[in-house]
């Protein structure tokens, strides 16, 4: 091919025929800035995790020199290694997935029954207790807390201890604490981390769904349970898909009420804290390979380190996931 002929296919290619050079341009300012701002966008997103990689492969002379912001010089494993020690990693991380796995699940059952009864029931008080849930969301659990750990500390099963005690003049009760019992049964009740918030999505998801669709069911026969199960269920899925992201990190992330029940084996959200303590209090004794003074120089490596593996299952799940919850959310016209 000629260079005339080359040009030519290359202008063609940039200034097709019947367009103007003034509407070429715009299209290819549209395309800079477009790709600009989501460049801009991904790193703002990206930012963090990018800090927390790097910072955790700095050496202790990295942490020494000013110049070293983002790729260390003498990078090394060592932080890496002492965070996942003191994070107990394998051990906080089954406790981890023994508590937001469940809680997932009971929350979800709980969450899609208690949506499909806000959406397409009409009884009394319904316009109270949906304002209850909406209430429910805007109230900090600081302030529920403490009446919390005062019910599972003496747990009396909903009442029905104290009407035993009537008759055995002692109420039965039993202490929850230090076990995965609470958030269990404040999932499968409605009342978990968020499941206002879930309830709410869903019901919203409902209401915009045909009610033909239940008509039809009626028509043929099927009753409230089979209309729920046979025809909401498989099309309110990009919803529970979405309320399910949302519930898994919420839940690998609760640190409050971890900290408050359990004493023993904590998840990874609440070990990750331990790790900062743990490095204030060294003092002149050694950590792995560090000595306590070194460990303080190092200690935002470290914490990065720990940082970094608490959300590696997280971002995992997520590069596997991904595609199934951006259907979701597009589905769901969720935004931000």
């Amino acid at each position: 091919m000629s260079k005339g002929a080359a040009g030519t296919k290359l202008r063609n290619r940039f200034f097709p025929r019947g367009r103007s050079v003034k509407r070429t341009v715009e299209t290819a300012l549209k395309i800079v800035v477009r790709t600009l701002f989501l460049v801009s966008v991904g790193f703002v997103m990206l930012y963090p995790v990018i800090f927390m990689l790097t910072s955790a492969l700095k050496s202790a002379s990295d942490a020494y020199d000013p110049t070293v912001i983002w790729l260390p010089k003498a990078p090394t494993f060592d932080s890496l290694k002492i965070a996942y020690d003191n994070l107990q990693f394998t051990k906080s991380l089954l406790v981890t997935l023994k508590l937001t796995v469940p809680c997932l699940v009971f929350q979800l059952l709980s969450s899609v029954t208690a949506a499909y009864g806000f959406a397409r029931f009409h009884f009394k008080g319904k316009n109270l207790l949906f304002g209850i849930l909406l209430f429910s969301m805007i109230v900090p659990v600081q302030t529920y807390i403490v009446p919390l750990y005062a019910s599972f500390s003496n747990f009396n099963f909903f009442g029905v201890g104290s009407l035993v005690g009537l008759f055995t003049g002692g109420t039965l009760k039993a202490n929850l604490l230090d076990s995965m019992a609470p958030f269990y049964l404040m999932a499968l009740l409605g009342t978990g981390v968020r499941s206002g918030l879930y309830i709410f999505i869903l019901r919203q998801f409902m209401i915009n769904l045909p009610k033909e669709l239940e008509d039809a069911a009626f028509i043929d026969g099927c009753g409230e349970w089979t209309t729920f199960t046979r025809v909401i269920l498989p099309n309110v899925v990009p919803a529970i898909v979405t309320v399910a992201v949302f519930s898994v990190v919420w839940y690998w992330n609760e640190y409050q009420f971890s900290g408050l029940f359990l004493s023993g084996d904590f998840p990874l959200s609440v070990m990750v804290t331990t790790v900062s303590t743990k490095i204030d209090a060294a003092g002149q004794t050694m950590i792995g390979s560090m000595d306590g003074l070194t460990l303080k120089l190092m200690k935002d490596s470290i914490m990065s380190s720990a940082c970094f593996l608490v959300i590696l299952p997280l971002i995992v799940m997520y590069i596997f996931a991904q595609r199934y919850f951006t259907e979701s959310m597009e589905r769901t016209g969720l935004v931000g």
